[in-house]
């Protein structure tokens, strides 16, 4: 029998999982509340990748059995890794303890600040470790972060820019989804490990560096992400509560 956590939901059989609902900071909970609430949708050209999405999560969750999904850009310094935290947060949020979101790069650079700004903004505490990664093509030091979102300090992160096929990221056995058409093209076909590889361009928000609305639209693209990862793993959840 198919055996599911979710919203406090038990059902029968099933052993006690950790609970990590309730459990993400209060700033980012509100803040997945009300961008979930605010009457957006997720754009048009996204709405193929929410569904193979949605089907791949209820085709291989498993409680107890950790559903690993990267996201891969080119520098894995803005959209991949804002994404991951957005995935992590959003699988906490609707209550997915085993699901687990990475990030990666075809060509790394460095986390970049504005990308670090805009998720400490609502929440995320992210402090540097005093450790250093390789450093990116031009040379930009590249440092470790602590990334944390939940008060259970074990469920939280280290986070720097890598390739896609570090060590540090699963190995085998997860999904792949591309967030910038660049990653897409400049990767394999296939993507070894990856059971599904799913395309989910969003715009770079890179092109406004040194702009007035640098800021916002870096915060504009954190929402874009977030509002399509607590949509999928809501459409999920509801899947997987009707198996």
């Amino acid at each position: 029998m198919f055996m599911l956590l979710l919203a406090g939901l038990l059902l029968p059989g099933q052993k006690e999982q950790p609970e990590l609902q309730g459990k993400t900071f209060p700033a980012i909970t509100n803040h997945l509340k009300s961008i979930s609430t605010d009457g957006k949708s997720i754009a048009s050209i996204h709405e193929k990748a929410q569904k193979e999405l949605a089907k791949v999560i209820v085709e291989q969750y498993q409680p107890g059995k950790e559903l690993s999904i990267i996201l891969v850009c080119t520098g894995n310094s803005r959209r991949s890794i804002m994404g991951a935290a957005m995935g992590n947060a959003s699988a906490a949020y609707h209550g997915f303890s085993d699901l687990r979101f990475y990030s990666g790069g075809t060509t790394p650079s460095a986390f970049n600040s504005r990308s670090i700004r805009a998720l400490k903004e609502i929440g995320f505490k992210i402090e540097p470790t005093g450790k250093k990664a390789k450093p990116g093509p031009k040379e930009q030091d590249n440092p470790f972060y602590q990334v944390s979102w939940l008060k259970d300090q074990g469920w939280n992160c280290i986070e720097f820019s890598k390739h896609y096929s570090d060590p540090k990221n699963p190995q085998k056995d997860f999904i792949a989804l591309m967030v910038c058409d660049e990653a897409d093209s400049a990767c394999p076909v296939v993507i070894m490990g990856a059971t599904k590889r799913i395309s989910l361009p969003f715009a770079d928000p890179k092109a406004f560096d040194g702009k007035t609305e640098e800021a916002a639209k870096y915060s504009e693209r954190r929402d874009d992400i977030g509002r399509f990862m607590l949509s999928t793993l809501a459409i999920a959840k509801e899947q997987l509560k009707s198996k």
